[in-house]
């Protein structure tokens, strides 16, 4: 036979194991939390921006700017994009800043090149444990880039508009700095389990307690109940064996016999 359970044996279900639950979640959420403030080691992200423009003809004035040009200029920036992270660029940056003691493999796959759509803007960041670290890296791609750049295309129509501060005013924040989120999803997820287990505990559990009990899963009327008292008469028999009965409650237990 199939029973279903309306909202109210849900609730039960839960009520009944909600300290299970509780410490469940508690642990959890803990445990995420002390795992991501002593062992996830912080990371911080340095970033720079270049500015792609058109090449400045002879003569040429800035009215001269058409829509054409610029939509070469955004194409362009793809193509930019895919030459930051080639050994083109990363060899000299690995031959000029030895002091980064990276090969150009690792420096390749520190760089993050984005672009914004629609714009001539380029950023590029790079992660590092080291605040300092990633400035100098970051900084460094961005100059051998912009002087790479005349050489490869025979142009120059790369302009930085700002660079990394090595040491900047405000202690950096690190990027991977995501406690409260860790110990978020550690709450939703644990109690989604602990729920589920609450729900599998209450399945597995196929004894029958109460009168409800007996007409849900027997449907058949309960004839009568077996109380459970406390037996006083055993209980005296069993002092007068072991001698902690007073002699005046002796006679009265002999009578009782």
């Amino acid at each position: 036979m199939q029973i279903e359970l309306e909202l109210r044996d849900y609730i039960r279900i839960i009520t009944k194991r909600k300290w299970m639950i509780v410490a469940i979640v508690v642990i959890c959420s803990l445990a995420a939390g002390l795992y991501s403030y002593f062992m996830i080691e912080p990371v911080y992200q340095a970033t720079t921006k270049i500015v792609v423009n058109r090449t400045a003809a002879t003569g040429a004035s800035t009215n001269d700017l058409d829509l054409n040009e610029v939509n070469a200029n955004l194409r362009l920036i793809d193509t930019y994009k895919e030459v930051i992270k080639t050994p083109a660029i990363m060899e000299a940056v690995s031959s000029k800043h030895p002091e980064f003691n990276l090969s150009v493999d690792e420096l390749i796959k520190k760089v993050k090149v984005s672009s914004v759509n629609n714009t001539q803007v380029m950023t590029m960041a790079v992660q590092d444990l080291s605040y300092e670290k990633a400035a100098e890296i970051v900084n460094a791609v961005t100059q051998v880039f912009k002087e790479q750049i005349p050489s490869i295309f025979n142009v120059q129509n790369v302009t930085v508009l700002n660079l990394a501060k090595v040491t900047p005013s405000k202690e950096p924040v690190p990027v991977n700095n995501k406690l409260g989120l860790n110990v978020i999803l550690a709450f939703v997820v644990s109690l989604m389990a602990a729920a589920g287990i609450a729900f599998l505990l209450e399945y597995l559990d196929d004894t029958i307690k109460t009168e409800a009990d007996v007409l849900r899963y027997l449907e058949l009327p309960t004839m009568g109940q077996i109380a459970k008292v406390k037996n006083e008469h055993a209980n005296r028999e069993e002092a007068i064996k072991t001698g902690n009965v007073k002699a005046g409650e002796i006679s009265s237990v002999q009578v009782g016999k």
